[in-house]
């Protein structure tokens, strides 16, 4: 995702992608599959398969996690009402 969110900001004319639209989705994204990537490894092993894909994620979201939704808490802590208040839907 961060791949492709370089790339559209690329094809968008060079901007950077901290002034992205879509920054905060992507950045939001992974910190959700890092926090449950987080409390599967806590519930147990997981095959090194698996292991290999949630460092993976956790390296790509250390390089956006400044750019994730400014909340009070983050989205996958929040109720769907919560989720929907803050954007504004």
């Amino acid at each position: 995702m961060v791949t492709t969110m370089s790339a559209i900001c690329v094809e968008k004319g060079g901007i950077a992608m901290e002034n992205y639209v879509g920054r905060f989705f992507v950045a939001d994204t992974l910190e959700y599959i890092v926090e449950y990537a987080r409390r599967l490894t806590e519930a147990g092993p997981v095959p090194d398969d698996v292991a290999n894909v949630i460092k993976i994620f956790q390296e790509r979201f250390e390089s956006v996690k400044d750019l994730v939704t400014p909340t009070e808490k983050p989205i996958y802590e929040m109720t769907l009402e919560e989720f929907e208040k803050i954007m504004n839907i």
